[in-house]
């Protein structure tokens, strides 16, 4: 039977969101297609959020004072506000390489941690911090470290992006144990999915219907939400109460893979630079998730 308490079943859940997510950034370019950026992003989140209504308005008794906060935040900066950095984004650099920098989303879990919930890292979690942070660097500036000038600005919003994510794993894993995966998925969406509604219908449509390729990119962002948005975080935020907040994001070690893959498929191409970088920050995330025995959290 699936349970995420046994180690098989957390190990297919993470390849499982490796491919979800891997997809997620070749269906935003598909939207982009018809659709602005901000009415892809948008439009992923309403229909989430009324796919998410049921369960929502179920899980509104667990509802506090305390975890209404929390979850509007993790609604936020977990869900609202990066899907509309990542379709920016694309606008300006490949899906590929969108999925490639996702990658940092474990170190940024890992920083935050350390800031805020006092964790301590072993040696090789700082090395793993450092040399990804190196491969970001090389993306971010197109490998010319001496001039601003050279920053891929497209490429520094994803990795403000992977930096929310961070922030909201751990918001997940340490100020929402009361709740399950669904409820904190459903209730987050609950809290940001009217924001993303108003903003929708706010834009103009017209452009987008009127396009000739507007059923396939409807068809790309209503998938996107569905499992990229809806399924993808309900086995997520399952995944970090069960085991950690560090190996729910490992699941960026996996998603490059099927992004290039479904890029590559796309005709996309990638640079020399690109391939060593993500090879670095693979390399960086591989080592921030190596097990230490000094890495501790202390209980205060």
């Amino acid at each position: 039977m699936f349970s995420l308490t046994k180690k098989r079943w957390q190990w297919a859940a993470l390849v499982l969101l490796a491919f979800i997510w891997g997809c997620s950034f070749i269906l935003m370019k598909k939207g982009l297609d018809a659709f602005t950026d901000v009415q892809v992003a948008a439009i992923r989140i309403f229909f989430a959020f009324i796919v998410l209504l049921p369960f929502s308005i179920r899980g509104i008794k667990k509802l506090t004072k305390q975890n209404s906060i929390y979850l509007t935040l993790s609604g936020l900066i977990g869900n609202l506000i990066p899907a509309f950095l990542f379709t920016y984004a694309e606008t300006g650099i490949s899906s590929s390489l969108a999925g490639i920098l996702n990658s940092l989303s474990p170190f940024f879990t890992l920083v935050v941690g350390i800031i805020v919930f006092k964790n301590r890292p072993g040696y090789m979690q700082y090395l793993g911090i450092f040399i990804g942070l190196v491969g970001a660097i090389m993306l971010v500036t197109n490998g010319d470290f001496s001039s601003v000038g050279a920053i891929n600005f497209y490429a520094l919003v994803v990795v403000f992006a992977t930096l929310l994510y961070g922030i909201n794993s751990n918001l997940i894993k340490f100020k929402l144990v009361g709740l399950n995966g669904l409820e904190i998925t459903s209730l987050a969406f609950m809290f940001v999915g009217p924001i993303a509604g108003v903003i929708l219908f706010s834009t103009d449509l017209s452009p987008a219907i009127q396009s000739p390729k507007f059923g396939s990119s409807l068809i790309a962002v209503l998938a996107l939400s569905t499992f990229g948005s809806v399924l993808s975080l309900f086995v997520y935020n399952n995944l970090i109460h069960r085991t950690s907040a560090i190996f729910a994001t490992s699941t960026t070690y996996i998603i490059p893979i099927f992004a290039l893959m479904w890029g590559i498929l796309d005709g996309e191409s990638l640079s020399g630079l690109q391939v060593i970088s993500m090879l670095v920050i693979i390399t960086g995330v591989y080592l921030v998730n190596v097990k230490s025995k000094m890495v501790k959290v202390i209980k205060e």
